[in-house]
């Protein structure tokens, strides 16, 4: 695996940051920068040099991995929703009333007054989130590295590793910055469904959009995106260099290891570590999303700082990390399901005749 698909391992999923989410790390970004190294090996002829990985053309990567992140994302959504439920404790009710929530109970609660199903609120939005994001995240990292490479004449890759590595680090974050963006109000109407309790405001996705747009105006869609485009560089730079340390320093002690194996399990740490270090703008990034939901009164009022030092005035430091357990939980499962699930679908994908 060279520099290029070592970035793509650790770039966005974690992207936790931008969906946290994970997120960071478990979403189809990593596939998309995969896809995009696999692409690249194949059309200079030295991918699968032994045959055993089925070459597969850019749109068939990009379904691949779009329904491998969907997928994965469908899995996982009891823990992402209890994520969520966490994170937004506090904010309209008495600290002293939640101080005592767990995840067991929690989903006593769920089951017992929403129902099994309501695990799963929010979740299609989450699926119809996943391609657009995929596609323009993968496309946008084409147009920053080409330009980036262009800039810095280095149109021709092996010239310079360190500024190559630059480049796609670079591109990585925009592109991600730009995906985000451009896929923002999915978030962010996922987030409100998700969030319901046991009184219904937001009857489904359409009736949400038109339900924000009508009491909240049009940037109401966009509620959070700042915090969310703060946190990809630091998730980046984290999940980079934990999972590059991580590596190494297994291939030193342990070089026979298969790098499979290797590459999900520093994938899966790497994504935990980035995880703990931007659960607090992930955090309020959630509850500023909520802000104004439902017709409810504001509660942070002074941008992002402000929500921060509000945050900590009244709930304390750990009041930055209220969900981080189910977070956890659900990192290592949603990065093997993406991995086995994109490998099937490429393997059958592959034997699809493609002029892409």
């Amino acid at each position: 695996m060279n520099m290029e698909a070592r970035v793509g391992v650790v770039v966005e999923g974690g992207q936790r940051a931008l969906n946290s989410a994970h997120g960071a790390v478990v979403d189809a970004g990593t596939r998309k920068f995969l896809q995009q190294q696999q692409q690249q090996q194949q059309q200079h002829g030295h991918s699968s040099k032994q045959g055993l990985n089925p070459q597969i053309g850019t749109i068939q990567q990009l379904l691949a991995g779009g329904i491998a992140g969907a997928f994965s994302k469908t899995c996982t959504a009891p823990l992402a929703r209890l994520t969520i439920l966490f994170q937004v404790q506090g904010m309209h009710s008495d600290v002293s009333s939640v101080s005592k929530a767990s995840i067991w109970r929690e989903a006593s609660r769920i089951i017992n007054e929403e129902g099994f199903r309501a695990f799963w609120k929010g979740n299609l939005v989450t699926i119809a989130h996943r391609l657009p994001y995929s596609s323009v995240n993968f496309y946008a990292y084409e147009h920053y590295k080409s330009l980036l490479q262009s800039i810095l004449g280095l149109e021709n890759e092996r010239k310079n590793a360190s500024a190559n590595l630059c480049v796609h680090f670079v591109g990585g974050g925009l592109s991600g910055m730009t995906a985000a963006s451009a896929t923002y109000p999915l978030d962010l109407v996922r987030t409100r469904l998700a969030a319901q309790r046991n009184s219904i405001y937001y009857k489904g996705i359409w009736h949400a959009f038109h339900t924000i747009c009508r009491e909240e105006g049009f940037l109401g869609l966009y509620k959070g995106l700042g915090a969310t485009l703060l946190g990809v560089g630091p998730s980046i730079a984290i999940s980079f260099s934990v999972y590059e340390s991580l590596r190494y320093y297994w291939q030193l002690q342990r070089p026979n290891d298969s790098t499979v194996m290797v590459s999900l399990a520093c994938g899966s740490l790497s994504g935990i570590a980035s995880s703990t270090a931007t659960f607090p703008i992930d955090l309020v990034r959630r509850r500023m999303q909520l802000e104004g939901a439902a017709g409810q009164a504001r509660v942070y009022k002074t941008g992002l700082v402000g929500t921060f030092r509000h945050i900590i005035q009244s709930e304390g430091l750990h009041g930055l990390y209220r969900g981080i357990l189910p977070e956890y939980y659900k990192v290592v499962p949603g990065v093997g399901i993406v991995f086995m699930t994109y490998e099937t679908l490429k393997m059958l994908l592959s034997s699809i005749p493609t002029s892409y």
